[in-house]
């Protein structure tokens, strides 16, 4: 065949039209890859992250079974420890379903001020490809693991309520009212506080792992349903004393050690924020327990093994917003105050309010949260140990903090009123006189703890 030159000039020109086209697609490529490699980075899922939250998840668990069910088990008469075992496990066990079914996605899908969306209903779009954030840039978790650490967190929620009307309560109405509970009142103050666009988590408000969201709120509803439900038979007239303290200082261990995956696990990242969360929890506790045990030699006169235990879970609930935005001392400070605090929750206050709230879910959890959530303002400040900013405000966070303390008290007292009167409408929510008096136990779950 036979082939014609090209003139010279064309011939040069398609050279330069060549090395043009190469030079722009390296200066794509070169551009691009900056892209690339943060897509990469934002895609990295560290293994030693994934161990630590599954293993925090797991401490979350213990925390409420058999932590929580044993705390609260020997609190009550000995006719009804299984009846309080039994509304912690499967309070626990709804709440989680619930969970998975919508409650994940009204809590973390989507960016609304007050509640999530239905982007993630049955848990659409949630796989073993599908990734979560953390607090840290280009570091991720598998959703999965961000899922079920979270659950735990609803689930216990709800079973610590129950501790404000143990020994009356019916068990249909109490497990309805964690369902509007749980739909109208966690989900939103969860989706508040904690997921970007959320009305609190946008003005600033700091709750490391559950002040607000946890402990405020269930000592909220409790004490509602301590007023609600009404006042045990032989309340402020007879001795309603705890059957076995034992039970209830093995529970509150167990607490203290699941508390370490609940505080240093909300970090979702195995880091030095995690230990300083993990050091914090251990500090505030030990403190509140010497707070509360010399709180109560001075007014009582004696030091208790229940008050020892109390003061334990008090220090561990008023360092829970706090966890991982204070220093060691200022940990060592919210555990004395809140430690001294709820002791007065649990004898001054309750008087005060007139609720048979029977294993001081509002004394301790309620009041114990208030005191944290608001300290955490203080003591977050980097001139005071924390991990505040330099423009840190510590009245300007103080405001911040009371208003989310507001939020939660208001939205979850009216919630709670309306869950109890539904399930008052539908299951009336205390079981008759003979039934009390017989215990719970035998009565409603046909089964006594201690054969004679």
């Amino acid at each position: 065949m036979k082939t014609f030159p090209l003139p010279r000039s064309t011939e040069r020109t398609l050279r330069l039209l060549w090395a043009a086209s190469v030079l722009v697609l390296m200066l794509a490529a070169s551009a691009l890859a900056p892209a690339r490699a943060q897509e990469a980075a934002a895609a990295t899922v560290d293994k030693g992250d994934v161990a630590w939250m599954l293993v925090s998840t797991l401490l979350v668990l213990l925390m409420a079974m058999p932590g929580l069910a044993l705390f609260y088990g020997g609190m009550v008469r000995a006719k009804n420890v299984l009846s309080v075992l039994t509304q912690v496990m499967t309070v626990f066990s709804l709440l989680v379903v619930l969970w998975a079914i919508y409650g994940y996605s009204l809590a973390f899908a989507g960016g609304g001020a007050w509640i999530g969306s239905l982007d993630k209903l049955f848990l659409a779009g949630v796989g073993v490809d599908s990734l979560a954030d953390t607090f840290s840039d280009g570091v991720k978790l598998p959703e999965y693991v961000f899922f079920a650490f979270q659950a735990t967190f609803a689930g216990i929620t709800g079973a610590i309520i129950v501790g404000g009307f143990a020994e009356r309560a019916r068990f249909a109405a109490v497990l309805l009212f964690s369902v509007i509970w749980f739909t109208l009142g966690y989900l939103p103050i969860a989706h508040m506080v904690w997921a970007p666009g959320g009305f609190l988590f946008e003005l600033g408000a700091l709750d490391f792992a559950g002040g607000t969201v946890v402990h405020i709120n269930a000592g909220v509803a409790g004490l509602v349903g301590a007023w609600m439900v009404g006042r045990r038979i032989g309340f402020r007239r007879e001795a309603i004393k705890p059957h076995n303290l034992t039970f209830t200082y093995v529970g509150a261990c167990l607490l203290w050690v699941g508390w370490f995956g609940f505080n240093a696990g909300s970090n979702l990242e195995a880091t030095a924020a995690a230990a300083l969360a993990f050091v914090n929890t251990m500090l505030a506790t030990a403190a509140a327990v010497l707070a509360w045990g010399v709180t109560e030699r001075i007014s009582k006169g004696k030091a208790s093994v229940l008050g020892a235990a109390s003061g334990a879970i008090a220090g561990l609930v008023g360092i829970t917003p706090a966890a991982g935005l204070v220093g060691p001392m200022g940990a060592i400070v919210i555990g004395l105050v809140a430690g001294a605090v709820c002791v007065w929750g649990v004898n001054g206050l309750k008087r005060m309010l007139g609720a048979d709230d029977s294993l001081d879910v509002f004394g301790v959890h309620g009041l114990g949260g208030i005191v944290g959530a608001l300290l955490t303002g203080v003591f977050a400040a980097p001139g005071l140990g924390g991990t505040g900013g330099a423009d840190f405000s510590i009245a300007g966070q103080v405001l911040i903090q009371a208003l989310g303390v507001g939020v939660t008290l208001v939205w979850i007292g009216a919630v709670s009123v309306v869950g109890f009167l539904v399930a008052r409408a539908v299951f009336g929510l205390r079981v008759s006189e003979e039934a009390e008096r017989a215990g719970l136990d035998i009565s409603t779950h046909g089964e006594s703890a201690y054969e004679s």
